[in-house]
């Protein structure tokens, strides 16, 4: 969206947040003083941050030789994702080379009144913002306002044409029907479900275009769809993992065995076409 005030200036990051993949702190009244800069909130493990990621990735890759600068700020869904010890190779796995903030402590996420994952700022040159979304979409209508903003320093600049959509959920006006809401076996996103003698597995029913698991440790989850035969699908660190996705929205049985160490903390469902 479009903000409604054309002088809302960006707020500076604190200068106690550590930062991955940046020698040196960024500093945003130097980083908007050459160019606009994209700011990405996320947790490495919820399912819309992941969702969007391939699009901040090749805008960085488009428009970075153009002056934007990228940034991320992990401000954590869960709170296991917020530990050093899973975020960094977290951030890694994903492929993340940007600098991207640690805000385990929400310093930054309250500075910019984020409502979500993803929340999404751009910011001019000069230090204006341009462009927020919260949640995913409108992705075309971003990189529009990206190529505004460059275009606005250098009217010369030869700019490709938007990316086309990567999912049939992702085109500008696509109507899709709403997923089952999150799971969170474990009782609330701050507590993870982990098996017991007794209670080694989950079922549930769902509706949506995917269904996905957050989990860690070191063990295992067998998934089975509406009585198939069972997908094994190994836990070797924190991550979110793909258990089905379908081409529309739809209807299904689910039921998952966990064994080993592993701490499953949500169940998360993508939207899909009706």
């Amino acid at each position: 969206m479009r903000p409604q005030r054309p002088d809302i200036a960006a707020p500076e990051f604190p200068g106690r947040i550590r930062w991955l993949n940046a020698p040196e702190p960024p500093v945003m009244a130097e980083l908007t003083a050459t160019g606009p800069v994209l700011v990405h909130f996320l947790d490495f493990a919820q399912l819309n941050s992941v969702r969007a990621l391939p699009y901040i990735l090749e805008w960085r890759r488009r428009y970075e030789p153009h002056g934007l600068r990228v940034l991320g700020i992990h401000s954590p869904r869960f709170r296991f994702t917020g530990r050093r010890e899973a975020l960094d190779p977290g951030i890694a796995a994903l492929g993340i080379t940007h600098p991207v903030a640690d805000d385990s402590k929400y310093l930054i996420w309250h500075d910019y009144g984020c409502k979500g994952w993803p929340s999404l700022f751009l910011w001019s040159r000069g230090g204006a913002l341009a462009w927020a979304h919260f949640g995913e979409g409108e992705y075309r209508a971003t990189e529009e306002v990206i190529q505004e903003v460059l275009l606005s320093d250098d009217v010369t600049l030869s700019l490709p044409e938007p990316m086309a959509p990567l999912r049939a959920t992702d085109g500008p006006g696509v109507l899709v029907a709403p997923p089952t809401q999150e799971v969170f076996p474990g009782g609330s996103p701050g507590d993870a479900w982990t098996p017991t003698p007794g209670d080694e597995s989950i079922e549930l029913e769902y509706e949506a275009g995917g269904c996905y698991v957050v989990a860690e440790g070191q063990g295992w989850l067998r998934a089975q769809l509406d009585g198939s035969e069972p997908r094994d699908v190994p836990i070797t660190e924190a991550a979110l993992l793909p258990i089905a996705e379908h081409p529309r929205h739809e209807a299904h049985k689910l039921r998952i065995t966990a064994g080993g160490d592993v701490r499953v903390w949500a169940i998360s469902f993508a939207p899909g076409i009706p």
